[in-house]
Formats: C-alpha cells, structure tokens, sequence
C-alpha cells in the first residue's frame, strides 16, 4: 500500500521538493531521493523494501562481474536474467502457474498465497535491462552503488512506470541541474496528468465497474458499448497520466524522462499503435527479447513466431491470468495479419482508424475481464445484444450522467493529436516567448492551478481512486 493521494500532494511531495531544493549539493540531493524513495516504496509495505534492495544490490554486483571479464561477464548475466525473472515468477506467477496445472490435470496443489509487490514488473525489467546494457557494452557499469539504487528506486516512475533504461539517465544520476523554467514545466505536466487520472479516468472507471459487474439481465448492445468505451478511456488516461506525473516529477528534480505515450488512440493500424502505446515496455520487449529471439532475420515463419512469443510475454506481463495472454496473443494475430494482408494498409486513413479503434477497444475488454468467458460474453453483447430489456436501459441511463459525458467529450478530444498546437506557443529556439505566446503561458499555468485545486477536492470527497497499473 503506497501513500494516499492526498498525503502525497499535501505532504510527502512538497517536503521532499522542499528539501530538494534547499540542498545545494547533488550528492545529499541523490542521497535524499534515495532515501525519499524508499520511505515511499515502504509505506505500509515495509518488508518489500528488502526484496527492492536486494533487487539492486544482486544487479549491481552482477553488472560488474559482467564488466571485470568476458568469461565471468556471461555467467553474471546468465545469473542476472534467472534471478531477477525467478523472483518475478515466484511473487507474480506462482499462484496462476499452479491453478493453471490443477485446471489441466486435475490435481489440487496448495495454492501458494503471496502478495505481490507492487510494481515488481516495472523494477525488474529497469534492472534487467542494466546489467545486459553492461554486457552489450552500450553502458559503463556504475562503481558507486547509490547511484544503481536511485535509479531502480526512484520514486515518481516506480510504481508504474514508465520503464526507464539507465543509459538514458546516467548522465543526469551525476550531472543535472534543477532550474525554474524546468521546475514549473514539470509542474505543470504532474498537474495535467493528475487531472487525467482523477478527473477523467476516475470517472470511466467508475462507469466500466458497474457494468462489467452487471449481470446478464442488464447486458445488451447499448450497456455492452458504454462499458468498453469507458474501459478503453480509463486505461488510457490512467496509464498516460501517471505517465504524465512521472515525467513531470521527474523534470522538478531535473531529470528528463522519455515520452510513455504518442496519442496512440490516433493510430491508423495496430502497429502504429504499439508503436505509440506504452512505449517504454514495447521498446523493452524489442531491445531485450524480440531482436535476441533473431527478430526478423532468421525468415519470415521465425519472424511469426518471435513476435507471437513477444506478444505472448507482453499479455504476460501485465497479469497473471489467461485474459491477459489472450489479450497479448489477439494483439499479435492483427499485426500478423496487418502484414500478410496488404491491403489493410492501403485503405484510406479514416477507414484505418476507424478499424484499429475498434480492435483495440474488443481486446480491452478481455483485458478488462475477470474470466475469459466473462470476456467473450461482453464481447457478444457488444454485437449481438439487441435483447435491450428494461434493465439494461436502466442502468444505461443512471451511468450516463452529465458529468460522464462531459468527461467522455473531453476524453474524446484529448484523445486527438494535439501537441503540434501547443508547440505554437512554446519559446522559439532563442528561448524567447513573444507576447501572445507569453500569455498563453501565464493562462495554461493559472489552469493548471485551477485543475489541481479541483484534483484535491475530489480525492477528498472519494473512495473511488484506483491505479490499474500499481498491480504489474
């Protein structure tokens, strides 16, 4: 259990920024993110701070082994990937590994009950992709061992993202500044992403539970659409907003994160919306598995294989459970199909984004669901439930409420390719604003002060604030 929103605005951030910025020195200020971390980490889960240490101290060794000599290089590697994905498996997997062989067989092996840690995922593969970036040679291992612990440790991407290699940030771990113009920029971007999660994800989400909860007397074609669209924008502005916070953080203590999204609901095939879909964890799964599996050097079948076997992991990834491997395998198929169908890639652009819409939106309701079979009926519904009973139009209406569709309009807009208008406004390369762009400026900021206000008051009148992604 992290911190409660609130003690995080209101306490925990302004403290360590505080103290962050009175500390003239980078290294108490590393020290104290290090330790803020950890004190973040550990709130009300304080024994899962020695598997997040142990985690760093096992991946700092082993990237200096692979560094001393070539011989022991591939060993500490070897026992680098075992480690880290056998600690993965054990407290994410065991227990779905086990119910998958009592399903099959038949048998009643004890399920083993573990809690899992959360964002386990996420600092498993930052430190995995540490140790073979040392093998490869593409980055020096670190000698100073704070410097691998802030890194795997860091509090505003740990918990969900995004994934970040330390290749991209080694430099700033020993070298970065913290400047004004940065720190209200990162500001801005935290606020924006704040009200991503609690305005608008928050109120989706809220909307998806109760219908994918619903029973069968109140399933239909109308209940059954509401459902997904809700579902696909609350995955979105959830994820991207805590992205959004991660990075704006991140720029407040003077690091530069790269992007986690590239509005990917404005894709025009399934591949290009992997290609702007959490980008840290696909580019993961194409540095450190896909091109070691031979990528598509080794022919077109083994091609096949390799990017079925990656998205596979990838369903894996998410979740312990069938839904999200089916998920992970049903995004595979289109890209498959996307490549041995040509034509899927001339049709006009409208049609093609109208298409990758639309696939996107069934696979996340298998990814939402709690069954596959949960999973395939809403599917159904969505198509061929015209068995609209009273029920159903009930609940219909009591789900779309003023203040639903006014954040599904937004949702819907903030969806569109907006960044190229706002760059309009930003510094020319001189770094010089003109008048117009100036107060742009000064408005954008006096929104986003307004918008965090109005975050603070709804989190203080709701119990309803999940993170979809604190569980991967």
């Amino acid at each position: 259990m992290v911190f409660s929103s609130l003690v995080f605005l209101c306490v925990f951030l302004p403290t360590v920024f505080l103290f962050y910025t009175l500390v003239p020195s980078l290294k108490f200020r590393n020290g104290l993110l290090i330790v803020a971390s950890l004190v973040f980490y550990s709130y009300g889960e304080p024994v899962y701070i020695l598997l997040m240490i142990f985690s760093s101290l096992l991946n700092y060794t082993c990237a200096r082994l692979v560094s001393s000599s070539k011989d022991k290089g591939k060993v500490a590697l070897i026992a680098a990937v075992i480690i880290n994905l056998g600690i993965l498996a054990v407290f994410k997997y065991s227990a779905f590994f086990v119910e998958s062989i009592n399903s099959v067989s038949g048998l009643t092996i004890p399920v083993p009950q573990i809690d899992l840690p959360i964002g386990i995922s996420f600092f498993t593969f930052q430190a995995l992709s540490y140790v073979i970036d040392v093998y490869r040679q593409t980055v020096e291992s670190q000698k100073n061992y704070f410097y691998v612990l802030l890194y795997i440790t860091f509090f505003p991407q740990l918990i969900a993202g995004p994934i970040v290699k330390y290749r991209d940030i080694s430099e700033q771990i020993v070298a970065r500044k913290q400047n004004a113009e940065k720190v209200a920029e990162g500001l801005r971007r935290f606020i924006c992403g704040l009200a991503k999660k609690v305005l608008i994800a928050n109120t989706m989400g809220q909307t998806a539970d109760v219908i994918f909860s619903a029973g069968n007397g109140y399933s239909s074609i109308l209940t059954a659409w509401i459902g997904a669209l809700a579902y696909l924008f609350q995955i979105y502005y959830d994820f991207s907003g805590y992205s959004d916070m991660a990075i704006g953080l991140g720029k407040m203590f003077g690091f530069d994160f790269k992007e986690n999204f590239n509005y990917p609901y404005g894709a025009v095939s399934v591949r290009d919306f992997w290609r702007k879909w959490h980008i840290s964890l696909s580019t993961w799964f194409k540095e450190y598995l896909y091109i070691p599996l031979g990528g598509n050097r080794k022919g077109r079948l083994r091609a096949v294989l390799n990017r079925l076997i990656v998205f596979f992991c990838t369903g894996l990834w998410h979740g312990a459970s069938w839904t999200f491997v089916i998920w992970g395998l049903y995004h595979g198929v289109f890209l498959l199909l996307e490549e041995f169908i040509p034509i899927l890639g001339k049709l006009p652009k409208v049609i093609n984004h109208i298409y990758t819409i639309f696939a996107v939106t069934v696979g996340f309701v298998i990814f939402r669901a709690d069954t596959i079979s949960q999973g395939f009926d809403f599917i159904g519904n969505m198509f061929f439930g015209f068995d609209i009973t009273e029920q159903s139009i009930s609940l219909a209406l009591t789900q779309l409420t003023p203040w639903f569709i006014v954040m599904f309009i937004v949702a819907v807009i903030g969806c569109a390719p907006i960044k190229p208008l706002a760059d309009r406004f930003r510094a020319s390369n001189s770094g010089v604003l003109s008048k117009r762009q100036s107060v742009v400026q000064i408005v954008l900021y006096l929104l986003a002060f307004v918008l965090l206000f109005w975050c603070i008051i709804r989190l203080s009148g709701a119990s309803y604030n999940p993170f979809i992604y604190f569980r991967f």
